[in-house]
């Protein structure tokens, strides 16, 4: 990992649960992290907690809506003019919804495609072209999802609007398979740059907390913790250049 001393990452949804994690994690690292949520008042609380890290990396907030092109302008400014430019893009950042595809709408659709695919492929854009522009070694890391490999046999509620996974699950394969073609084209151009899926089952992360329904059904089942996916994501991080963790599936012990 001493390598990565001083070096910057970017992490999206990093105001709460995974994202959060990762960023602590980076943080006691001695990586720099430019943090971004559309959360502002929850972004802020976190950096409270960061702060508290006695030996760290420097840190940055940023309140970014990462589906809006100014807004992500303004990051990869911001990452270039405090550090350089980013060596660590972590692609956290996502929305889910529980209405069924049939009973859903346009802009529904529009919501999970935009910010689950659409921005994590500009995200990559972008970071690996500051990697190529500067020659460095540069990590990508997609959280993504075991629903990216599979569809669930069954729904969490039968209750309307918790009785369906629209199209997340549709999104996650999404960006498994964006993963494997943005890994073939770095190969394809020899860029020293490694890219990562991580596939986490069941998370206590409080992606539900719009839907008290299914966040109570959620809170019933075992699962795993945030720390759980950062400290995969740092041992991706940690291995030799010439060692790629193309994919990490992370799952609680037991679940099905």
């Amino acid at each position: 990992m001493d390598r990565w001393v001083g070096k910057t990452a970017i992490v999206t949804g990093a105001a709460s649960g995974i994202g959060e994690a990762i960023t602590a994690a980076l943080l006691l690292k001695k990586v720099n992290v430019l943090a971004l949520d559309i959360q502002a008042e929850k972004l802020l609380l976190a950096s409270t907690k960061w702060e508290q890290i006695v030996e760290r990396g420097e840190f940055c907030i940023l309140d970014c809506d990462i589906s809006e092109e100014k807004d992500v302008e303004r990051a990869f400014t911001l990452a270039q003019t405090n550090w350089g430019g980013v060596d660590i893009m972590v692609n956290n950042a996502g929305v889910i919804n529980y209405t069924r595809v049939i009973e859903s709408d346009r802009a529904a659709f529009e919501r999970l495609l935009n910010i689950n695919i659409l921005a994590t492929a500009v995200f990559i854009n972008r970071a690996v072209r500051s990697m190529r522009q500067r020659n460095v070694e540069g990590h990508i890391f997609n959280i993504n999802s075991v629903l990216g490999h599979e569809i669930p046999s069954r729904f969490l509620s039968e209750i309307d609007g918790c009785n369906g996974w629209n199209l997340y699950p549709t999104c996650k394969h999404g960006t498994v398979a964006l993963t494997h073609t943005v890994r073939r084209e770095l190969a394809a151009v020899k860029a020293p740059i490694r890219i990562t899926s991580i596939c986490p089952g069941l998370v206590h992360s409080g992606i539900a907390t719009n839907s008290p329904e299914v966040d109570r059904i959620l809170a019933e089942i075992p699962s795993l913790q945030p720390q759980d996916v950062a400290d995969g994501l740092m041992y991706a991080l940690g291995t030799r250049p010439e060692v790629q963790i193309t994919e990490l599936v992370i799952q609680r012990t037991g679940e099905m």
